[in-house]
């Protein structure tokens, strides 16, 4: 993964490796290169925090022309913590991205099977999890629910996945949890907590090798241990933006 930069936008970009028509790409966003005033400040893509909507469409349009992508094509979708996946065929119309105000489906995860789509999840402690195969590339919000209920398993099934990419999220520094997560994930083998720390990032890991991914890539960043690159809502006590991640396919 390599830091990039356009207009002031930051973002963590890495290759996947080979997907349906192209080249796997995804982009981890940061909180930097917006218009947003504090406390989401400055590129909060989140339209549902108290921050003003003509902020959020402004950074949604910046994140966008950052990575090359229009803003029509970016899928989005309403976050549950759940494990539900959405296909995407074509862009939505009319576009939430782009224009937000229409009611979204409740998925935590995006599959695109061809170029030209750029499906975004949003983050602030969650991990980014992208992944790619020859049946295009996925997009997956990852918070401990929704790795529990399989949503890494339904996202590497969907694509055929080989390689994958996990983005910055909460760390095992900052992650304490309670008996009933470390018990969700008790299965995975040791290492994965320290007391009631729990390794996020490497739980995501782990099931990503148990569902068969050869090749998976890890930033190694915490959202809550770097306040100038990233929201995070456990920091900031739930005031606070969201991040923007895409993944797409280069042809």
């Amino acid at each position: 993964m390599e830091w990039r930069e356009t207009d002031g936008v930051r973002w963590l970009e890495a290759t996947l490796g080979p997907a349906a028509g192209g080249a796997g790409r995804v982009g981890f966003g940061s909180r930097v290169g917006g218009v947003s005033d504090a406390p989401y400040d400055t590129l909060n893509i989140g339209v549902l925090t108290d921050d003003a909507d003509a902020a959020v469409v402004e950074n949604r349009a910046r994140l966008a022309a950052a990575v090359g992508i229009e803003p029509r094509n970016v899928p989005i979708g309403l976050q549950v913590h759940g494990a539900e996946i959405a296909v995407h065929e074509g862009p939505q119309e009319p576009s939430p991205f782009a224009a937000p105000g229409p009611a979204l489906e409740e998925v935590d995860g995006h599959v695109v099977r061809g170029p030209g789509l750029a499906p975004l999840v949003l983050t602030a402690d969650c991990l980014p999890v992208a992944l790619a195969g020859p049946g295009g590339v996925a997009m997956l919000h990852c918070g401990w629910r929704g790795l529990a209920a399989g949503i890494v398993e339904r996202g590497a099934l969907a694509v055929g996945a080989r390689a994958a990419a996990i983005g910055p999220g909460i760390g095992p520094c900052c992650y304490e949890v309670g008996p009933e997560v470390l018990a969700a994930f008790a299965g995975l083998g040791d290492g994965i907590a320290e007391g009631r720390m729990l390794d996020l990032p490497e739980v995501a890991r782990r099931l990503l090798v148990r569902a068969g991914v050869a090749g998976v890539e890890s930033s190694g960043l915490c959202t809550f241990c770097e306040p100038g690159l990233f929201f995070s809502h456990r920091r900031d006590r739930g005031r606070t933006g969201r991040m923007g991640n895409l993944a797409w396919i280069e042809a």
